[in-house]
């Protein structure tokens, strides 16, 4: 076959792009009016930032997942203030916003303000399909409290919910992290009873826990699962305080990135401070130096190297 050529075949990356994008951020603690949380707090301006900055970009996720703590003391004209701000943002980019209780909100007003429902104290659990995906919130709030617990009845009731599997699997969004305490102050409001709910999402087609409470990013496994847990957008957590104590800072927010593939679930935690940038490549960019490597990006859903499909 000597002086035949043959074309070249380019290479496929080890992995399609990703079948979902959902964004995941946490603990807003909006006020009335969106006034400063502690008198000095612009948690609502942060807000405001990081929606514009998606915006900016062109980003589209499939849903906006906001793990608890939307409000710092529960008062309707607080949540009010949050949708003020984000429901704009959310219908421009053509996306729906999925609100999980915290331990500051309050269950009769979150139904009322973002439910459009009478004002039940009953937990708030709640079942969504994004497209296949399957987003499953769960109430872990205790009225009155700001540990975590989920009742033998909540439990039964996921049971039943996870008995059948979901297309792409399912996404368990709650406040409490299900995740050891590295802050020791911090196990006076943990999630209680933790072996409970294991028993029950063992096996299940849960494929990622996502949460929040704890203001700082953090990453673990609970059954096998991955869970991530969304540092805040108000304020968050000193991790470097003296051995033993605790001391809040007004820096270090952020929010994740949560994109869904075949056979993983990738958790990118994005910081909201603002720095200067530089090197930038532009997307036209991007697919011209594919090309010239010869390298391709599968759609969605397409088989990876190993061939795996949904």
């Amino acid at each position: 076959m000597s002086g035949q050529e043959f074309p070249a075949v380019p290479r496929q990356a080890e992995y399609p792009h990703a079948k979902h994008f959902v964004l995941h951020l946490s603990d807003t603690h909006l006020l009335p009016g969106g006034a400063p949380l502690y008198g000095h707090i612009n948690n609502a301006g942060y807000l405001r930032q990081l929606l514009a900055s998606l915006e900016a970009a062109g980003t589209k996720p499939e849903a906006i997942i906001v793990t608890g703590d939307l409000t710092d003391k529960g008062e309707p004209q607080a949540y009010a203030a949050l949708r003020e701000i984000v429901d704009p943002v959310a219908e421009r980019l053509g996306t729906r916003v999925i609100w999980v209780m915290g331990n500051h909100d309050d269950r009769a007003n979150f139904r009322t303000e973002l439910l459009a429902d009478g004002p039940s104290v009953q937990p708030i659990d709640q079942v969504f399909d994004v497209n296949g995906l399957r987003v499953i919130t769960l109430d872990s709030t205790v009225p009155g409290f700001h540990y975590g617990e989920v009742s033998d009845q909540q439990l039964e009731w996921l049971a039943a919910e996870l008995g059948t599997p979901a297309p792409h699997g399912t996404i368990l969004a709650m406040h409490h992290a299900p995740l050891p305490c590295i802050l020791d102050l911090a196990v006076l409001v943990e999630l209680r009873d933790q072996e409970k709910l294991k028993r029950v999402i063992t096996g299940s087609d849960v494929r990622t826990i996502l949460a929040g409470h704890l203001h700082f990013s953090t990453h673990g496994t609970f059954a096998g699962i991955p869970v991530s847990v969304a540092a805040a957008t108000c304020y968050t957590q000193d991790l470097v305080v003296a051995v033993g104590g605790m001391r809040r800072q007004d820096a270090a927010q952020a929010y994740n990135l949560v994109h869904v593939y075949g056979d993983t679930v990738v958790h990118s935690v994005v910081p909201m401070v603002q720095h200067q940038t530089f090197g930038a490549v532009d997307a036209e960019e991007v697919g011209d130096r594919l090309r010239e490597a010869d390298v391709v990006i599968a759609p969605p859903g397409s088989p990876t190297t190993s061939n795996f499909v949904f």
